[in-house]
């Protein structure tokens, strides 16, 4: 291989640029309506409001902890429109624009956030699993997961697609690399999709991998692609293609949407200390959000009175995550025994019961310590 071959430039799929232009590409091709591109620029912004009201939260002491998706909104807008109702997702604790498209509430996020809640969902209901904190542990799950679905035979054109949402960082972990062996080797109904922040908190992408993420694909023996994560329609047609790919039976796809984490990992980060104002000055000139908005403008599709209609329930939207947050009920003590398990279980009761009386034993301390 040349050094020139070895160092090309990863093709990047994308289908509207920075400034709005509209270039079909020859292998996605997307049929989509003004009412649809509109929708998706709804979609957008809500989500990033919802976002931006919880950082806001987490620094008025209302949340413990947050992982805003600042700058990952057409990512993961475009691919969670591209689902099914009865496919299922597998997401890191990032994904807060898929839970959108998979209508959880946004007060079910916040539920966990604040610490009220284990889960704050169910998965059934929404076809949407639980946010996974142990990094890439998901990718496993949903991987055993589609090969149940294959053994299932729930496969073909109706069939159920299995999608499995980590960041760049989780790539250097085991279980991801498991997970690929799985899928390829039993051709599971499984789509790897990875954002791309290039940070893993911060860890720039230059320290984790030697090539670009989307190749790893090839040498487990199944496709992979790298799209403008910015691009809400590029990743729109790619994750609807890999979808489909993997519900007729072809195996999985690896989707490496390359984008930009413009916020703090967690709002317990600093990227200020690691990351340089120019390098986020150069990535807000991409915002996903500006850009659809360009293309709607452009082309006609969207007025005034759109774009202000939108943020009019957007500013809607953020008294409602404020309103909803603030009246999350606390739980009883004991709640946290509720759901370890389906069915009742001896060990948990007598861990329950245990609690309970080591609770009750701090009842009237009070009164008489003061005797």
């Amino acid at each position: 291989m040349s050094d020139t071959t070895a160092h090309a430039e990863p093709e990047l799929i994308q289908l509207l640029t920075p400034e709005g232009e509209l270039t079909p590409h020859p292998d996605y091709p997307l049929a989509v309506g003004a009412g649809e591109i509109r929708d998706l620029y709804r979609d957008l912004v809500l989500v990033r409001r919802v976002d931006s009201e919880a950082v806001s939260l987490q620094r008025q002491g209302e949340l413990g902890l947050w992982a805003s998706l600042l700058g990952q909104e057409a990512a993961q807008i475009g691919s969670g429109r591209a689902l099914r109702a009865h496919d299922m997702v597998f997401p890191s604790y990032r994904e807060h624009g898929v839970a959108w498209c998979r209508d959880v509430e946004p007060k079910s996020l916040l539920s966990l956030f604040r610490g009220v809640t284990n889960g704050g969902w169910d998965p059934k209901e929404h076809n949407f699993h639980l946010y996974s904190i142990v990094i890439a542990s998901q990718v496993l799950h949903a991987t055993g997961y589609a090969m149940g679905v294959q053994r299932d035979g729930a496969l073909g054109e109706d069939g159920t697609a299995v999608i499995a949402y980590f960041g760049d960082g989780a790539t250097s972990q085991g279980d991801t690399n498991e997970a690929f062996n799985f899928a390829a080797v039993n051709h599971a109904p499984v789509v790897f999709f990875c954002q791309n922040n290039q940070w893993a908190i911060s860890e720039p992408s230059a320290h984790q991998v030697g090539a670009p993420i989307y190749r790893r694909a090839q040498g487990f023996g199944f496709l992979g692609v790298r799209v403008d994560g910015n691009d809400v329609l590029a990743c729109l047609a790619v994750t609807r293609a890999a979808l489909d790919h993997a519900r007729e039976g072809n195996g999985p796809t690896l989707v490496e949407a390359f984008t930009y984490r413009m916020g703090a990992h967690t709002t317990n980060d600093d990227p200020s200390r690691y990351r340089s104002s120019s390098e986020l000055d150069e990535w807000k000139a991409k915002d996903p959000i500006l850009r659809l908005r360009r293309h709607l403008e452009k082309e006609g599709l969207a007025d005034e009175a759109f774009f202000a209609a939108v943020d009019a329930e957007a500013d809607r939207v953020g008294e409602s995550v404020r309103a909803e947050c603030r009246s999350l009920p606390d739980p009883g003590p004991l709640e946290i025994f509720d759901h370890v398990y389906a069915e009742p279980n001896v060990h948990i009761d007598r861990q329950r019961s245990e609690f309970a009386d080591y609770l009750a034993s701090f009842e009237g301390a009070g009164a008489e310590g003061g005797r």
